[in-house]
């Protein structure tokens, strides 16, 4: 017994993840009844990566904020234009894609006990508000726009504070990174509940009956992944991208696909950075960032589903509002994270633009929870490699200009 935990622990996470997604599916298909108690696993995996991702988030910027020493370069202002421009890009993507292969809903799903924005202003004073929001009740509800305001805040404070305290901090923070490994260890338990659960309750039909959708969503963000951001990187570093967005699909987007936490996949993110040999002082704001705002999975999400809703009610658009969508998808993706329900519960948003009703959206939205299963995942996938993804390609298009080499 103990050879075989040893051969187990030796193995590579993403391996270990594969067998439980596996033993998960045979269960759900063989013996729905008699397994059903693997479903705790799944539920104290998610549980346990919701409750440490916000404190950690909170003092992983709190650490790096106060640490930063005045006078210091670092390449943020490069990396929030990459995370900007890359959402705006993948939510027109997700636009074209949507007319040039025009998908129809069968409606009739509900999604219950659901409050969408009622608009642009909501979503901005939501937006506003969460900003300023009560930090313990921000770290309560997961709120990180709130964690994240008030982590720099915090942060900027503590620059001028004794080296103790700074140290005491960065313990804290490297305590919790080490929580998170440990809970994404049990990922393999955690996805076979997660695989069965999904499975012996919706059933493959129900996956297979939104082929069409997923294949548009799933397609979209694979786009964005390899051909989108690759073009991107190559524009500023002048250096073939792939080894690099290939290392950040692997070592990062592999393991938020299982995990369907940016936040939670932090650490993972972070000791990427390490390995590429990035500046610290740069990617530990950059990454937990990222996490908030960074959200081109959220903006194809957006489009997709709205413009579904669209071409399910005949309604004619034109040039002028796929952009308008575009930016509004990419504006709604950003704040996604301080509202409740996530990327979904702003499509209601989108299809006001054209005059869809709330009620027929709001059905749209149950759709988005059904195919959620895989469209989350890969979302979550796009989301956080990117991060790391645009984190190096801004320090490596910095060192190409000082003409430094650049090794991936």
């Amino acid at each position: 017994m103990r050879n075989l935990i040893n051969k187990w622990n030796q193995m590579s996470l993403v391996k270990r993840i594969i067998i439980g997604l596996i033993i998960g599916i045979i269960l759900a298909v063989t013996i729905p009844d008699t397994a059903k108690p693997i479903v705790i696993f799944g539920s104290l995996f998610v549980g346990a990566l919701k409750a440490v991702a916000p404190i950690l988030v909170f003092f992983l910027v709190t650490s790096a904020i106060s640490q930063h020493k005045s006078g210091q370069q670092t390449n943020m202002k490069s990396i929030l234009v990459l995370y900007l421009l890359g959402t705006f890009l993948a939510g027109l993507i997700a636009v074209v894609a949507s007319f040039i292969f025009p998908i129809t809903l069968t409606l009739g799903a509900v999604a219950e006990n659901v409050t969408p924005p009622g608009g642009v202003v909501d979503v901005l004073k939501a937006l506003l508000l969460n900003i300023v929001d009560n930090p313990v009740k921000a770290l309560f509800n997961a709120n990180y726009i709130g964690i994240l305001s008030w982590a720099i805040l915090l942060g900027i404070a503590l620059k001028n504070a004794q080296q103790t305290t700074k140290i005491m901090i960065v313990n804290v923070s490297d305590a919790l990174s080490q929580i998170v490994k440990w809970v994404i260890n049990f990922a393999p338990l955690g996805i076979m509940g997660l695989v069965f659960d999904a499975i012996a309750t919706q059933g493959l039909s129900a996956l297979l009956s939104y082929g069409q959708l997923l294949a548009i969503l799933v397609g979209c963000m694979v786009f964005v992944a390899l051909v989108l951001n690759p073009i991107i990187a190559f524009v500023c570093m002048r250096k073939n991208p792939y080894p690099l967005v290939f290392k950040c699909l692997k070592n990062s987007g592999i393991t938020a696909f299982f995990t369907r936490s940016s936040a939670a996949n932090i650490p993972v993110n972070m000791k990427l950075c390490e390995e590429l040999e990035l500046d610290k002082d740069t990617y530990s704001v950059s990454i937990p960032l990222g996490a908030t705002i960074n959200m081109a999975g959220a903006a194809v999400t957006i489009s997709v589903l709205t413009l579904a809703a669209v071409h399910t009610l005949g309604i004619q658009v034109d040039i002028g509002m796929a952009i308008i969508l575009s930016v509004l998808s990419a504006i709604s993706a950003c704040g996604a994270s301080g509202v409740a329900g996530g990327s979904l519960l702003l499509i209601p948003l989108a299809c006001s633009l054209f005059g869809i009703p709330n009620d027929v959206a709001m059905q749209v939205v149950g759709v988005g929870f059904v195919v959620g299963v895989i469209q989350d995942s890969c979302e979550t996938a796009l989301n956080s490699s990117t991060d790391v993804l645009f984190t190096a390609v801004a320090e490596f298009a910095k060192r190409r200009k000082e003409g430094k080499k650049i090794e991936i």
